[in-house]
């Protein structure tokens, strides 16, 4: 036999704690008693959040810093290179370049130096000083990226000068074979002639062929012409 079930009064059931408003009670007695490690807590958080800041705050002032020192070094190199006569005094550029490497190596420009101080190096004949910086700086360079087929091709004529001509071949055949097409013709033209100078003419032809027929609207063209029909 069931029992009947018991009715609740709507002034006992006022008289009941809200769930809510007893939970909330507790989080706050709970935090009450536990006041110190939450007071840590917001500490630790606030730390966190000042350094964030700071850190933030330094890094894009060294990026303007870094920048700035760029520019002034790419414009007094722009400005000696357009001098008139055969002896440009490139000393201070490259100095003002290695400023940004070694007081600015922190900011995102400073990536940028390298290549440029690398340039300075080669027009000074110091080829092994040249090549230790373009290699530097396409480590961390996509293989697709225009800029890693700059430095291949500024690679190469560093290893050309040298006279390590196979060298000179492997960076050319990076920059024709790299995925993102950029420069291949300069790389092609210049294949023909390091294969050339490296008494490998059947090479040289294939290749001056092989640019005739590929890139018929080439400024390499007539050149190239010229070659295979010697």
């Amino acid at each position: 036999m069931f029992m009947a079930k018991q009715k609740v009064t709507r002034k006992e059931l006022l008289k009941k704690p809200d769930e809510f408003l007893t939970l909330s009670a507790r989080a706050a007695i709970f935090v009450r008693e536990h006041e110190k490690p939450f007071t840590y807590a917001g500490i630790a958080l606030l730390a966190v959040v000042v350094i964030y800041l700071g850190i933030n705050t330094y890094l894009n002032h060294l990026n303007r810093k870094g920048q700035s020192a760029y520019n002034a070094a790419y414009y007094d190199l722009m400005a000696r290179m357009n001098e008139k006569g055969e002896q440009k005094k490139l000393e201070k550029p490259e100095a003002l370049f290695q400023e940004v490497m070694t007081e600015y190596g922190r900011s995102k420009v400073s990536r940028l130096a390298p290549p440029q101080v690398a340039f300075l190096k080669f027009q000074d004949k110091k080829y092994d000083e040249a090549i230790a910086l373009y290699l530097q700086f396409v480590k961390d360079v996509p293989q697709a990226s225009p800029y890693r087929s700059l430095a291949d091709l500024a690679l190469a004529a560093c290893y050309e000068e040298k006279g390590d001509l196979q060298k000179a071949i492997e960076r050319l055949k990076d920059v024709i074979s790299s995925s993102g097409g950029a420069f291949k013709e300069q790389a092609m033209f210049s294949l023909a002639r390091v294969y050339t100078l490296s008494n490998q003419k059947e090479k040289a032809k294939e290749i001056l062929q092989d640019l005739v027929d590929t890139y018929p609207a080439s400024p390499h063209l007539p050149m190239a012409k010229a070659r295979l029909g010697e």
